[in-house]
């Protein structure tokens, strides 16, 4: 369970830092290749492949680029079976604000994220 839990931490601290940086290689090595992005966009569900959201990652100038400073944070790991866990997490590139939801899959003993729900506040 610890070693689950360490290997959780790292994949946010990759996912985390995939962003901030703008490193779509960084951040799709930690998705499954099946994985999608799912969000309410006024009132409807919209999808997106990782795939597709990865490109866009590549395509804008990163926060670390832009100056911006991090914030962002792990705000709760929840280890659900052996091979289930989620991971709430807060990021922001200003003046957006968002709150992720990481469902994670242990497939072949490492943990990937198989799907993120998230919601995005403008401030």
């Amino acid at each position: 369970m610890l070693n689950d839990i360490a290997a959780l931490e790292a994949l946010a601290a990759t996912y985390l830092d995939g962003l901030h940086e703008g490193d779509a290689a960084k951040l799709g090595s930690v998705f499954l290749s099946t994985s999608a992005l799912t969000q309410a966009v006024d009132g409807k569900v919209s999808i997106t492949p990782c795939e597709t959201w990865l490109e866009r990652v590549a395509a804008r100038p990163s926060p670390k680029r832009q100056g911006l400073e991090r914030d962002d944070h792990v705000l709760a790991i929840d280890l659900v079976g052996p091979d289930l866990a989620l991971l709430k997490i807060k990021c922001a590139i200003p003046p957006r604000y968002f709150t992720d939801l990481l469902s994670c899959l242990k497939v072949d003993g490492r943990w990937q994220v198989a799907q993120k729900v998230f919601m995005t506040e403008t401030r």
